[in-house]
């Protein structure tokens, strides 16, 4: 089969297209032959190195993957075969023709959504569903998302207002996805390119503040919104670091505000977001959420694919299909 092998650590170019032998299921393992095989930001991270991964290389990349299971592992239930499903694995393995994963790991794909379309969203989606969760939205909130255009901010933001928030306040990468955000039901929309962007917000504010604040730029401007934050209710919820870096806000910074900052990490946080990829399907079933598809490649032009994310040139999700 074809696969993309990740042969070091650094630029894109370090995907390599092969040819490697089929997988077999073990126990409790399934087959998926992939129709749609989503890429996504972290393994822009993992492949350049910024996490380190405990995997001698080259081994097959990627992390999620959407297609139909045509062989089951001993143990597995026979109903699955045939099924349509989204998958997840731990150990990589996805940018290929076919993979191996642990039957637990496979939501059924709805009928009504395409294979393009799951895998665009299921890692977004998923985040975006336990996010708003946290937040605790009452109706009465004025919100800000951050890199609203695309991914989770794009959910966050098509949702936001569904799920309680009284007024969306967003930013996005240029006029572009400033006007995207707006479309997606952002009231305001500053652009974050601007790293003045934090006063402007301030001076739009008019005095008023930000109840909550979905944190995906991280950095030193997470620092500057505190005090445009609600004291004592105000919270933040830190899911990314587009800048770089975590938010830079320690306790004292907290304290002397009353505010609360919500880590969105660890291994709870992740057993949430894998419970909640079938809930992100339906609400694109339902249509409270679009799925964001910014093109589909074939499988072997995932280095392409890379680079156009680094390059912060998608406005949703880049799908590879195998041929």
């Amino acid at each position: 089969m074809q696969a993309i092998l990740l042969t070091a650590t650094g630029g894109p170019d370090v995907l390599v297209p092969n040819e490697v032998p089929t997988p077999r299921p073990g126990a409790g393992q399934v087959l998926v032959r992939s129709e749609a095989i989503p890429v996504l930001y972290p393994e822009t991270m993992l492949r350049s190195g910024a996490f380190p991964i405990p995997l001698e290389k080259p081994f097959i990349f990627g992390t999620q993957a959407a297609g139909v299971i045509v062989e089951l592992g001993d143990g597995v239930d026979p109903a699955l075969l045939g099924q349509r499903v989204i998958v997840a694995s731990d150990s990589f393995g996805t940018y290929a023709e076919f993979v191996c994963v642990p039957a637990e790991s496979a939501v059924r794909i709805p009928d009504a959504l395409s294979s393009v379309d799951a895998a665009a969203l299921t890692m977004s989606g998923s985040v975006t569903v336990p996010l708003l969760a946290a937040a605790k939205l009452t109706g009465t909130e004025t919100v800000l998302i951050e890199a609203a255009a695309t991914g989770i901010g794009g959910y966050l933001t098509q949702l936001a207002k569904e799920a309680g928030a009284a007024r969306v306040i967003a930013t996005a990468g240029g006029p572009e996805k400033a006007e995207r955000a707006r479309e997606f039901g952002a009231d305001l929309v500053l652009d974050h390119l601007d790293q003045q962007w934090p006063a402007h917000l301030r001076e739009a504010l008019g005095g008023a503040t930000i109840d909550v604040v979905f944190d995906s730029i991280g950095g030193e401007s997470a620092t500057a919104l505190l005090d445009l934050m609600t004291p004592l209710t105000g919270r933040m919820l830190s899911y990314g670091f587009l800048s770089g870096a975590p938010a830079q806000v320690t306790a004292m910074d907290l304290i002397m505000r009353g505010l609360t900052l919500i880590g969105c990490s660890g291994p709870a946080w992740l057993a949430g977001v894998a419970n909640s990829r079938a809930a992100a399907l339906e609400l694109a079933v339902t249509g409270s959420i679009t799925p964001l598809v910014d093109r589909v490649l074939p499988l072997d032009q995932a280095a392409l694919a890379h680079q156009l994310l680094d390059q912060r040139a998608a406005k949703g999700t880049i799908v590879l299909q195998p041929s």
